[in-house]
């Protein structure tokens, strides 16, 4: 596995591997078995995969946890090899975005509601650096979670808007036995706090708008939102904090969860 941490380097690294398909695996680190997964999936189906390992500040608003994201590039990259990635680009700030840098790019309406309503710009951050990866890696498939069911619409209307020509990949939710779905954020949670989230996926599995919304409440969780979300597929789509930790999760539904 080579480690990579310039732009000229993963394209000199990727030279000789174009007759093949090349598969992304976009990550911020702090990499679990959801990430694995998606690893596993691009080693199966791809001749070269490349792991991105990039804490994204652009998408993170004044005041949220880009200092407390966990961090761990020691372990993501013992993992990552035993995931068999062929290449791992793992930059710096200053790489991705050099003085003076000031090219966004956005998704407007997607981007806007949702968690793009309550974490204005995030979007922007999302579809810049998604952008900037697909351009640096050129990948033929890039490999994401139905757990970020949003960045998943907003990355399939870039790519359609701006011809992109790569195919996008969404694997299912990976869960702990208790339902939790697996997120790097999980790791600040207190035990108390951990059992207190469970109530997000046990509202969720209702696959009813009102039921869901009214276990929420019940449970005491600060509610950012619930909502039905005519992504595609639709989904039952949430964002809870828990203590000092912002979790989300949503459900598939099928045509009978979308009665309300």
């Amino acid at each position: 596995m080579k480690v990579e941490r310039t732009v000229a380097g993963v394209r000199d690294a990727l030279a000789g591997r174009r007759a093949g398909r090349v598969g992304l695996v976009p990550t911020m680190g702090a990499l679990h078995e959801g990430h694995l997964s998606l690893l596993r999936a691009a080693r199966e189906e791809c001749d070269t995969v490349v792991m991105s390992l990039f804490v994204n500040p652009a998408q993170f608003a004044a005041g949220e946890d880009l200092a407390r994201y966990p961090r761990d590039e020691e372990h993501d990259l013992a993992r990552a090899e035993r995931a068999c990635v062929d290449l791992v680009f793992a930059p710096s700030n200053e790489e991705l975005y050099p003085p003076g840098y000031q090219t966004w790019v956005e998704v407007v309406e997607l981007g806007s509601i949702l968690e793009g309503e309550h974490r204005p710009g995030h979007f922007r951050g999302v579809a810049t650096i998604c952008l900037k990866l697909f351009t640096i890696v050129g990948p033929d498939r890039a490999y994401f979670c139905q757990k970020d069911a949003q960045e998943v619409a907003v990355l399939r209307r870039l790519i359609r808007d701006l011809h992109l020509g790569l195919e996008l990949r969404v694997l299912p939710i990976v869960r702990d036995p208790d339902g939790l779905a697996l997120s790097s954020r999980n790791a600040h949670l207190t035990p108390d706090e951990r059992r207190r989230a469970l109530a997000l996926p046990r509202a969720l599995a209702t696959r009813d708008l009102g039921r869901a919304r009214t276990l929420l409440t019940a449970d005491g969780l600060d509610v950012d939102y619930v909502a039905v979300a005519d992504f595609d597929p639709p989904v039952l789509a949430a964002a809870v904090r828990v203590g000092a930790t912002r979790l989300i999760d949503n459900v598939v539904l099928d045509e009978k969860g979308t009665d309300e």
